[in-house]
């Protein structure tokens, strides 16, 4: 029997028996199964010519290769087209829109955009929902919310109920850089933003003075207090429960002031595809001293993560932090639920507990895509968003027909 070598690193095979057909091919002993080659119908050039691995190592690694690069070719093409870097934010605040995009085009990062964003609504007061001088307690003070998300690290820094320092999300970088923590509230949220170099400075204006005022005059009119005495939907506190509570159903009730308050939630996907999202609000007009809202909460006010997309939620912040709104509607896009349907399915699983709420949620996934979706009231029927990509060169409000 002749045995053949056709060089290195090629199966050997041997030729049965002398005289044998030439197509009568065997392996030798402790050879690889025979059964993954065949034999060609012609003779092409070579004595081996005549063999086509079915399922060689070669070929197994040049068709893997090659469905890599043409895999690889595809995201090329789909990232390319992307409408990447991406801002997105709650509400016409386009100042704010414009800055976080400024922060991108001067190489900025996804943070330091939703920073930046959040920063300028809280300077201009965006709507009397942001930053000092507006939605002042039941005390007469007005305190913040804010928080930041990087989506990459997936470490966050927030502030609750923050007093006397106006930038707040300026505070919650701070708290994201140079702490472990998430989230530092009240006095001791102060004290570590003047370890930070921020200043103690009252966030009351005479506009805000004047709204205490006037809630004061019409007995405290609305409040956040329940089953309690005095009867809290006619007179002021302070309120105190009676010796027996009485059980009353929790019925959610919806007031004009309720509507009347704004976060501004941005969403920033940079053009490398980092993620980051983040919020700042001073709550709703006439909370209980010490409130804190949604905002704040990772999850709730806002959430990003790199391998799925980000969301950000505005509305009835005690509703709203309940569900955890923004986090559910990336997992739902991490499923490949489209950034709409995405938003839709979290205002619908709210809506089957309070029908009235109001809130409203932006989405964007990985890709850029976006989406918004809000709960239909009768007096909001639409929620206006903003927008700005490589696509839009400009920022651009869009609204949405509430569900």
């Amino acid at each position: 029997m002749t045995q053949l070598f056709p060089g290195p690193g090629t199966p050997r095979l041997a030729r049965v028996g002398p005289g044998a057909s030439p197509r009568k091919w065997a392996w030798p002993p402790g050879g690889r199964d025979a059964g993954n080659y065949k034999f060609r119908d012609r003779w092409q050039s070579g004595p081996f010519s005549r063999w086509c691995p079915r399922r060689s190592a070669m070929a197994g690694k040049s068709t893997l290769l090659q469905l890599l690069a043409l895999l690889l070719l595809g995201l090329a093409v789909v990232r390319g087209s992307s409408p990447l870097p991406l801002v997105l934010n709650t509400w016409p605040f386009k100042s704010a829109t414009e800055a976080a995009w400024r922060a991108l085009a001067s190489g900025g990062s996804a943070v330091d955009a939703v920073e930046n964003g959040c920063a300028m609504c809280e300077r201009e007061q965006c709507d009397g929902s942001v930053g000092f001088g507006g939605s002042p307690d039941e005390l007469g003070e007005t305190t913040l919310d804010a928080m930041i998300m990087d989506g990459t690290t997936m470490d966050v820094g927030a502030v609750g109920d923050l007093r006397r320092i106006k930038n707040a999300i300026g505070v919650a970088r701070k708290i994201l850089e140079h702490t472990t923590h998430t989230l530092l509230v009240g006095e001791s949220a102060t004290k570590f933003a003047e370890s930070m170099g921020f200043i103690n400075e009252d966030l009351s204006t005479n506009a805000s003075q004047a709204l205490h005022s006037n809630w004061l005059a019409r007995n405290c009119q609305p409040n956040y207090w329940r089953n309690v005495i005095p009867d809290a939907s006619k007179y002021c506190g302070p309120y105190k429960p009676p010796g027996i509570l009485k059980q009353d159903i929790p019925i959610y009730k919806e007031t004009e002031d309720d509507r009347g308050h704004d976060t501004i939630g941005i969403v920033v996907i940079h053009k490398t595809g980092r993620i980051a999202a983040g919020t700042s609000t001073n709550g709703i007009k006439f909370k209980i001293h010490g409130r804190v809202g949604d905002s704040p909460i990772p999850g709730a006010g806002a959430y990003a993560d790199d391998t799925a997309g980000a969301a950000a939620a505005t509305g009835d912040g005690d509703i709203l932090m309940r569900f955890l709104p923004s986090y559910q509607a990336v997992e739902y896009m991490r499923g490949g639920e489209d950034p709409t349907i995405a938003c839709q399915k979290v205002i619908s699983r709210i809506q089957k507990y309070f029908p009235e709420f109001f809130g409203a949620v932006i989405c964007a996934n990985m890709t850029g895509s976006y989406g918004a979706a809000c709960n239909k009231l009768s007096t909001f029927t639409q929620f206006s968003f903003m927008v700005y990509n490589s696509e839009k060169h400009q920022a651009t409000e869009e609204k949405v027909d509430c569900i």
